[in-house]
């Protein structure tokens, strides 16, 4: 479940770049927002991998 957290986490603390972008044109913002998605990408392929080794250790 800490794995579940660090998602949350992440996608909380984009919340204020999001706002910055999509309703005040921030530039910046964009950029640290994609960066964030790219970060949260690598974070939900890490614990697709975690989960299928689990799944495959139960099946033995």
């Amino acid at each position: 479940m800490a794995r579940f957290d660090e998602v949350k986490d992440l996608v909380l603390s984009l919340e204020g770049d999001f706002d910055k972008f999509y309703n005040k044109g921030n530039q910046a913002a964009g950029t640290r927002v994609r960066k964030g998605m790219q970060d949260l990408k690598t974070l939900a392929q890490d614990i697709r991998a975690e989960v299928q080794n689990k799944k495959n250790e139960g099946e033995k």
